[in-house]
């Protein structure tokens, strides 16, 4: 009977155990998840990848870059600005290529490239004709600039050979 006795105790003390642990793990999952939360929000903030090594993959060699320069400087008639005077930007562009990337192979020789230079400079000059002097004179708007130019291009091959967009001298007026 002490034996029974003792084995009901073990019993009920393993399932008291039990319970008080799925409490305390449910109790602390709230707190855990507010503290993923805030590194996450603190970690946007700052621009930091949390364990993504997608921006790490993308980092194309110099070995394996081509630069394209649009060969000649564009001048781009710019919104008007708030007092309604009109401001133009002249701007050289160059696009970095991915010489390892399959669609290097079909668009990314220099004639090829010549050959679709007056749609990319249409593009080019689309986008940051849409701005104004005061805006585009901001470095985030210039690089939001390149990022769209960036999307276009690569839109428009269907590849991603073109990886990057540098505006290697840019005057306004």
């Amino acid at each position: 009977m002490k034996k029974n006795l003792l084995s009901i105790l073990m019993l009920v003390l393993l399932i008291v155990n039990i319970v008080l642990t799925s409490v305390m793990m449910f109790s602390m999952m709230g707190a855990t998840q507010k503290t993923s939360e805030l590194v996450t929000d603190i970690a946007s903030v700052l621009k930091l990848e949390l364990g993504d090594q997608a921006e790490e993959e993308k980092m194309i060699p110099l070995s394996q870059t081509e630069v394209y320069h649009i060969s000649e400087p564009m001048t781009i008639a710019l919104q008007n600005s708030e007092d309604g005077s009109s401001h133009w930007c002249l701007v050289s562009v160059a696009l970095s290529l991915n010489t390892k990337d399959k669609g290097y192979k079909t668009y990314g020789s220099a004639e090829s490239m010549a050959t679709y230079e007056p749609l990319i400079t249409g593009e080019i000059t689309n986008i940051i004709g849409s701005y104004t002097i005061d805006v585009l004179r901001e470095p985030a708007t210039q690089e939001e600039a390149r990022e769209k130019i960036l999307a276009v291009v690569q839109k428009m091959f269907d590849s991603e050979f073109v990886y990057n967009v540098s505006f290697s001298d840019i005057k306004f007026q």
